[in-house]
């Protein structure tokens, strides 16, 4: 099996994290999927961004759920990374779906709900609401630390690919509630620990991936993706060391 190039946040080390020019960085170089996280505006929107507050990645401050979509909007996404992106914004949910849409892209995405935190109560309802709104081209997968997250989503879209996301040994769960987990996404450290029957149990994609060496490592078990910040640089390194 050939391991998936999954480009972390976009391509999160060339670019703006979660950003449109890191989504389209990550189609151009051909990465088998795209993750992103998503939280909730003040407003109930989608807004694509990893942490809680915007205050690292924008240069505003203050709570993602406190601020209004047409607030957060207005914010300056990119030049934190390089003047050059003083132009970006933070995308919503929908407006990177409707982009890779335009680029034909026909690999994954992974969505993780960023809900360990605070729980953004109604955000399952709201992403299966956009997801049964139309025909995407590309496949989806949903993600979160929070078991809770994951179940209610399940419970709403019983059909969904879910995956648990997690850091240490013993972590580990196939089922929420009583709905089955599709994939762990465990942290690479996780993976250098595991025994032999852990790493059996269920399809690993790993994160975050981005030393050579760990690459390889993934590549010779053959791990069922990596999320990396370099997928341009991983899918050089899968072209040398896996085979289809």
């Amino acid at each position: 099996m050939r391991t998936q190039i999954i480009a972390h946040r976009g391509s999160k080390g060339a670019h703006p994290e979660n950003t449109l020019p890191a989504f389209l960085h990550a189609v151009k170089v051909g990465a088998d999927g795209i993750e992103l996280d998503v939280q909730l505006s003040k407003d109930g929107q989608l807004v694509v961004i990893h942490d809680e507050t915007v205050d690292r990645t924008t240069n505003g401050k203050g709570l993602v759920s406190q601020l209004a979509l047409s607030e957060l909007k207005r914010l300056d996404a990119g030049s934190w990374f390089n003047p050059g992106y003083s132009d970006t914004r933070l995308p919503t949910l929908k407006e990177v779906f409707e982009t890779l849409t335009k680029e034909v892209f026909h690999g994954s995405v992974n969505v993780e709900l960023k809900t360990d935190r605070y729980a953004y109560e109604g955000i399952e309802e709201k992403v299966v609401e956009l997801v049964r709104s139309e025909e995407w081209p590309f496949d989806l997968v949903f993600s979160s630390f929070n078991e809770a997250t994951l179940q209610r989503l399940l419970e709403k879209a019983p059909d969904f690919s879910a995956a648990l996301l997690f850091r240490r040994l013993g972590e580990e769960k196939t089922h929420v509630g009583r709905y089955p987990l599709s994939a762990w996404h465990p942290k690479i450290t996780w993976l250098k620990r595991a025994s032999v029957p852990r790493l059996n149990k269920m399809p690993l994609r790993v994160w975050t991936v981005n030393k050579e060496r760990e690459m390889k490592q993934c590549f010779r078990m053959s791990v069922e993706a990596i999320i990396t910040d370099f997928p341009e640089k991983a899918l050089e390194v899968r072209e040398k060391y896996q085979m289809d």
